[in-house]
């Protein structure tokens, strides 16, 4: 036994040499840990295997000096066999912790779409299915479903959820008008298609949303980051620019998003501002073609006339 474990601490100790050659010109070829350096080359045959093959040297030492043949060889192909054992098994630990942190993901994600689900609820606002829009469902709501579809399939759930609010709000102003307006009237009719026309736009609104959404869906922006962390002010110049120029692309679309989001919520203002005129009403009767600005425009001017109305009668 001993005269196998001097033999084996020879033939590692010996080993090391060709390894750290071929180590300083591919650090791959020789260090199975990410990221492969030189530094870790060194670090590993110039101090820990050969540090190693002392210890075991001396612990072969009781049994005097007799290295056998069979622990020379052993000991010139330990790391041969070792350097993609070990590399096997980062890589099985790294897929594992890979595959925990997407469960813990998973699951983090599922409570966060349970607690929005459930404060909307509470919030009475009223979700819509695109693989099952409702049967009543006209231009605007079928464009919502489309625009909430695309957002999902671009995995934006949290801007799909300004699909439902727009439902919520234009179905709640199309009652509240029925409720207080005849059908037959000129004004219900002027003031419907102005309320069309908002939700057209805000649909469209969100569509692009979808499609700006879609065009970053494929960069994952926190592997960017931390590329560009672990190279520091040291790294390939062309890599660090190219990953820049990814990460600038994820900026400039967010910031597009935002200011889109900026305008659906002025469009839900002004449906809530609708609303709230329109219930003051006091009577005795039970796709966009315009910018944004104009629809919106058009929308509050009818509110103003909507409260002159109420007051005449």
């Amino acid at each position: 036994m001993f005269d196998f474990l001097q033999g084996f601490a020879y033939g590692l100790f010996l080993s090391c040499l060709p390894w750290f050659l071929a180590g300083m010109l591919d650090p791959r070829l020789a260090v199975p840990a990410e990221p492969p350096t030189r530094w870790r080359v060194i670090l590993r045959y110039v101090f820990g295997v050969p540090f190693l093959a002392f210890v075991l040297w001396l612990t072969s030492l009781w049994g005097g000096f007799s290295p056998s043949f069979l622990g020379w060889v052993a000991g010139l192909a330990a790391l041969a066999v070792e350097i993609p054992a070990e590399r096997g098994w980062r890589r099985w630990r790294a897929r594992r912790e890979a595959r925990r942190r997407q469960a813990v993901a998973q699951a983090r994600a599922r409570e966060q779409r349970a607690d929005a689900e459930r404060a909307r609820r509470e919030a009475g606002v009223a979700e819509l299915d695109p693989a099952a829009p409702p049967a009543d469902a006209d231009d605007v709501v079928l464009a919502l479903c489309g625009a909430k579809r695309a957002l999902l399939h671009a995995r934006r759930a949290d801007l799909a959820g300004h699909a439902d609010r727009v439902y919520t709000r234009y179905t709640r102003v199309l009652d509240v008008l029925a409720d207080k307006f005849d059908a037959r009237e000129v004004t219900f009719d002027r003031s419907r298609a102005m309320v069309v026309q908002v939700g057209l736009t805000a649909a469209d609104n969100l569509r692009a949303m979808g499609a700006l959404a879609a065009g970053v869906a494929g960069i994952d922006a926190a592997y960017v980051r931390r590329r560009l962390a672990e190279m520091g002010p040291r790294g390939v110049a062309d890599e660090r620019d190219a990953l820049q120029r990814r990460l600038d692309l994820v900026a400039d679309t967010e910031r597009r998003l935002a200011e889109r989001a900026a305008t659906n919520e002025t469009a839900l203002t002004t449906l809530d501002n609708a609303v709230v005129v329109m219930s003051r009403v006091n009577t005795d009767r039970p796709r966009a073609e315009v910018g944004a600005e104009q629809a919106l425009n058009d929308l509050k001017r009818f509110i103003d006339k909507a409260e002159r109305y109420g007051h005449n009668t």
